[in-house]
C-alpha cells in the first residue's frame, strides 16, 4: 500500500501503511505498566495502555519514506524517569478502527523494522489476527 501524504500549514500528514503481525519479545507487558509509563501515556496520548503491545513487521519502500516523515516531525515524547529511556510515539488507529499509539524507543540498536503499538484495548484479540497477518495502519504525524 503506499504512502498517503497530505500536509499543509494546517494539517498534519496521515501515513498509510501495510505491515505483518508478528510476536514481540515479551516486554511489553511489564513496560506499559510502569507507573511513570501509564502517567505519560494517560496525560500525552489519552488513554491508559493494556498490559502489552501489538507489532508489525514493516519492510519496502512506503515503510522508508514513512520513517523519513516521522523522523522530521516531533510526535509525542514520552518522558522517562531516571535509568529508561525516551521514546517518540505517534497516534495511529489499526485496521481502521483502533486507535493507539505507535512506540519508537530512543535507544541504539532498536529493529529498524520494528512497529509497535501500544492501545487501551488488547488489539491482536480484538482484531482477531495471527502472526503473518497483514494489518493496515494509519499514521497521524
Amino acid at each position: 500500500m503506499a504512502v498517503s501524504e497530505r500536509m499543509t500549514e494546517a494539517e498534519a500528514a496521515t501515513l498509510l501503511l501495510e505491515g505483518e503481525a508478528c510476536t514481540g519479545l515479551g516486554e511489553g507487558a511489564g513496560f506499559t505498566q510502569l507507573e511513570w509509563v501509564q502517567r505519560e501515556f494517560l496525560a500525552k496520548l489519552g488513554f491508559e495502555p493494556y498490559p502489552g503491545t501489538f507489532n508489525l513487521h514493516m519492510s519496502g519502500p512506503d515503510w522508508e519514506e514513512a520513517k523519513r516523515v516521522m523522523a522530521r516531525e516531533p510526535g509525542i515524547s514520552i518522558t522517562p524517569e531516571p535509568g529508561f529511556c525516551a521514546a517518540k510515539c505517534f497516534l495511529v488507529v489499526v485496521a481502521g478502527r483502533i486507535t493507539g499509539a505507535v512506540v519508537f524507543p530512543e535507544i541504539g540498536g532498536y529493529p529498524p523494522d520494528k512497529f509497535e503499538v501500544v492501545s487501551a484495548v488488547p488489539m491482536r484479540q480484538a482484531l482477531g489476527v495471527v502472526d503473518g497477518d497483514s494489518v493496515v495502519v494509519s499514521i497521524v504525524c
